[in-house]
């Protein structure tokens, strides 16, 4: 995969084709099918668990009032619907060991301080 700290699609098909030894033109065929499925399951209503991952759902986010951050005004904003991600036990227990990594933390420090 690439330097970035960032993994596009592009590059999440070549390192999936470099493993299963599949074409990248097959394996974007796969990724794209297996995103449509996500996104159509949740479009649909549907909660989506893939174990040891975690889950794909949809949260309601209420209604409030915010505040423009030029002008200072008070704006409100409806209530929404938003995907949201939940990590699994078992993807939470990897972090929790890499949370004593310094130069891991170090890394995702850094992300942040850049964006």
């Amino acid at each position: 995969m690439t330097a970035s700290k960032n993994i596009t699609k592009k590059d999440l098909v070549e390192e999936i084709a470099s493993r299963a030894g599949l074409t990248q033109v097959d394996t974007k065929i796969i990724v794209e099918n297996f995103l449509d499925a996500i996104s159509n399951a949740l479009i649909e209503g549907k909660n989506i668990e893939i174990r040891g991952f975690g889950r794909f759902k949809l949260r309601m986010r209420g209604a409030r009032t915010a505040r423009n951050p030029r002008t200072g005004e008070k704006v409100n904003i409806d209530a929404q619907i938003r995907p949201v991600f939940e990590a699994s036990r078992e993807l939470n227990k990897i972090f929790d060991e890499k949370s004593t990594d310094a130069a891991f933390i170090e890394n995702i420090e850094g992300e942040n301080d850049n964006g």
